[in-house]
């Protein structure tokens, strides 16, 4: 009985491991949590727009990153028929769901700044 019962456990711990491997490979680096924060306060965007919202970031990394997020189905891209050629980002159904863990992401980070500095608005740099 215990035996099944260990086995049972190790296949649910082993299969929640592995989700949580894919979630961070999804999202990991610098940028993609911040690029999905964004999108989910601000709807559509166009390039230049996030280029300009997401501090720190180059062209070509902006670039590569809406890319594995639109391959992972978390935001879409749409081509405006316009001249200039305009693209606008949007986060999907699917990329929607991120918001809580986002939320709880940004609290933790709030937490964990106030722990440090008190009641800051900033953390001296």
């Amino acid at each position: 009985m215990k035996k099944t019962s260990t086995v049972n456990n190790n296949t649910v711990c082993k299969h929640r491991m592995n989700a949580i491997k894919d979630t961070v490979e999804l999202l990991s680096g610098k940028w993609k949590f911040h690029i999905v924060g964004t999108l989910l306060q601000s709807n559509k965007m166009r390039f230049m727009d996030l280029l300009r919202e997401v501090d720190g970031i180059g062209s070509k990394m902006l670039s590569k990153e809406l890319q594995d997020l639109e391959m992972n189905h978390l935001i879409k891209r749409e081509v405006l028929d316009t001249k200039p050629i305009t693209v606008e980002y949007e986060i999907t159904e699917f990329g929607k769901t991120l918001a809580p863990i986002i939320d709880e992401v940004a609290n933790w980070g709030i937490n964990y700044r106030t722990s440090l500095y008190g009641n800051k608005t900033e953390s001296p740099e």
